[in-house]
């Protein structure tokens, strides 16, 4: 019997015991003995606790106890988490993790004491819930030069841009309506501002160049400011608009970028709508494969937290290299990128029209719905550029950027 321990009894924990109760048997035919959940820790105090014959409220019970040999942290956020699971390593325990926000700060440090210790510091669920690309880069791949890794990896901004799409309503009510199905938080930021997919992209680039690339050096922008109208003239374009972050891998270093693109119908994210995530990978002998399935919810990352612990399992008495160690990769500076853009200006007096127009030789003048504004799709320009021009023009609303490699 292997015994383990879940540090937190939210949506995530209880899955992950609701997973391992349901599928005891297949779990026992892959490693041949029981996986045995014997401590929950919850901070809190309740009158009633679930699994209260298992609850316990002091950390110490669990980093204490020998017999416990994995460690599932479920509880989200840096503190207390970072500090349990790195005692947790020290003290020779298998730790999982679905927690994005700890592995993107800590990760490079956590691993190091994973491979000191002799244990394994897993974290398939903090990237695309139960989507295994985690798996997939670390061995699934082996062999391959990645060369660039892009997707929808948040499923509460996909669901709203999808709403806004094809209901063709404001952010607002797609927003309200993603948090009553429960897909929102009630404090939405960290997925609507891009804070989510910012630090998903870190943990993907990590892998892939095999050094920490911190998620405080990528430029990260939202879908706040994304309007009906925006995908009115995107659809004047025959694109769609939805949240990608990306990183290339370049001579000269790393371009990385959390924001929202224009898509068109030949790009397999075209399709990935709702609360669905779909992740591309490119290899230089490869070419592009592409993971899809459900990037959030309950069970879906409960399983991939069950599948780390299985691994873990079957790695007890040693650590499995990860290809993800100290050092740091070269980002390239934000501005030097090139990319058309989808520009909104929302009421502007014929004489600015003429001039912004004039501004942009070149660009496709899109008319609004109602004739009141317009858009324009410029070339390719640098960012730094863009930035420069648009100082001249207040009036600029919205900013969407398209065809992203176009050099």
């Amino acid at each position: 019997m292997v015994k383990a321990a879940i540090m937190g009894c939210g949506t995530v924990g209880s899955g992950v015991y609701e997973v391992i109760t349901a599928n005891q048997a297949v779990i026992r035919q892959e490693i041949g003995e029981e996986l045995r959940v014997a401590r929950i820790l919850d901070l809190r105090e309740f009158p009633e606790e679930p699994f209260a014959d298992l609850i316990v409220h002091n950390f110490e019970e669990i980093v204490s106890d020998p017999d416990i040999r994995i460690v599932v942290e479920t509880m989200g956020g840096i503190e207390p988490a970072y500090g349990f699971v790195k005692r947790a390593l020290l003290a020779g325990k298998h730790v999982v993790t679905s927690n994005k926000a700890l592995v993107a700060a800590h990760g490079t440090e956590l691993l190091s004491i994973a491979r000191r210790q002799d244990v394994n510091f897993f974290f398939e669920a903090a990237v695309g819930g139960g989507i295994p690309v985690i798996q997939n880069l670390s061995s699934g791949y082996a062999g391959q030069r990645i060369t660039r890794i892009s997707g929808i990896l948040n499923g509460t901004t996909n669901y709203i841009l999808t709403q806004m799409d094809h209901a063709h309503g404001e952010f607002a009510s797609a927003l309200s309506e993603a948090q009553r199905l429960g897909y929102a938080e009630q404090n939405p930021e960290a997925d609507v501002e891009g804070d989510d997919s910012c630090r998903k992209i870190a943990i993907l680039a990590s892998l892939m160049m095999g050094c920490e690339v911190r998620y405080e050096n990528i430029h990260t922008e939202g879908i706040t400011n994304i309007r009906p109208s925006d995908f009115f003239y995107a659809r004047r374009l025959g694109a769609s608009i939805k949240l990608i972050a990306a990183v290339e891998r370049r001579e000269e270093g790393l371009e990385l970028y959390v924001f929202p693109q224009l898509i068109w119908p030949d790009d397999p994210l075209y399709a990935v709508g709702d609360v669905f995530n779909g992740i591309l990978i490119e290899g230089n002998m490869l070419g592009t494969t592409m993971l899809y399935g459900s990037g959030a919810g309950k069970l879906p990352t409960a399983s991939a937290v069950v599948a780390d612990m299985i691994e873990a399992v079957r790695n007890m008495e040693r650590n499995k290299p990860f290809g993800w160690r100290e050092g740091s990769a070269t980002l390239l500076p934000w501005g030097e990128g090139q990319y058309r853009y989808l520009i909104r200006f929302d009421a502007v007096t014929p004489e600015r029209y003429e001039t912004i127009t004039g501004a942009f030789p070149g660009a496709q003048i899109l008319q609004s719905e109602d004739g009141d504004g317009f858009a324009l799709f410029t070339e390719a320009m640098k960012e730094k550029e863009l930035v420069r021009m648009l100082r001249q023009y207040p009036e600029a609303g919205g900013i969407v950027r398209g065809e992203a490699r176009q050099s």
